[in-house]
């Protein structure tokens, strides 16, 4: 299983994620989000978590993450752009997009816990993640409604907006890791 803690913002986060055994981190570099590292904090993050643990820059346009797709494993856009390492973002069925991931997350990164999913998202099992409103308390309802590929976890592992907690974090992976 695929575990994504999204929102990166410190060294510290990135030894947790490790330690805690997620597969990736998100470092965003979407200007108006609170979680927005910038250019320089966010190469520094990657350079960090190298050899570590997976990492994901995360923009909603090709436009944000171009400079730095580089020194990371994973680009992942919520606007289709061709790319070999592609976590797309979507909330409509992709019509003959590659990617070797695609997020469903119906709250477009707002944090928004759903319940229903379309139908068209089992077409992709192999590769879905879910997004949006996961918690330690709801994660494995929606592991045992859909059986995802993977799980994208920011907001529901934080103690205030952007600030991560190693306690949430590590609950929430220890779900994950119970379920099956």
């Amino acid at each position: 299983m695929f575990v994504k803690v999204c929102g990166i913002t410190t060294f510290e986060q990135i030894d947790w994620a490790v330690e805690l055994g997620y597969s990736a981190i998100g470092v965003i570099f979407h200007p108006k989000s609170k979680r927005y590292v910038g250019y320089e904090k966010g190469v520094r993050l990657a350079e960090y978590a190298k050899g570590k643990i997976s990492t994901v820059c995360v923009g909603i346009d090709f436009d944000e993450v171009k400079d730095v797709i580089d020194k990371f494993d994973y680009v992942q856009l919520y606007n289709y752009e061709k790319h070999d390492n592609l976590i797309y973002a979507t909330t409509k069925e992709p019509e003959n997009q590659i990617f070797q991931y695609l997020i469903y997350d119906k709250s477009m990164g707002k944090g928004m816990f759903e319940e229903d999913y379309p139908k068209w998202i089992c077409k992709y099992k192999d590769k879905l993640i879910i997004s949006g409103g996961l918690t330690a308390e709801n994660v494995n309802k929606v592991l045992k409604k859909i059986n995802p590929a993977g799980v994208d976890v920011s907001s529901g592992v934080e103690e205030s907006y952007g600030v991560k907690s190693f306690d949430k974090m590590k609950s929430f992976i220890e779900k994950v890791k119970n379920h099956f």
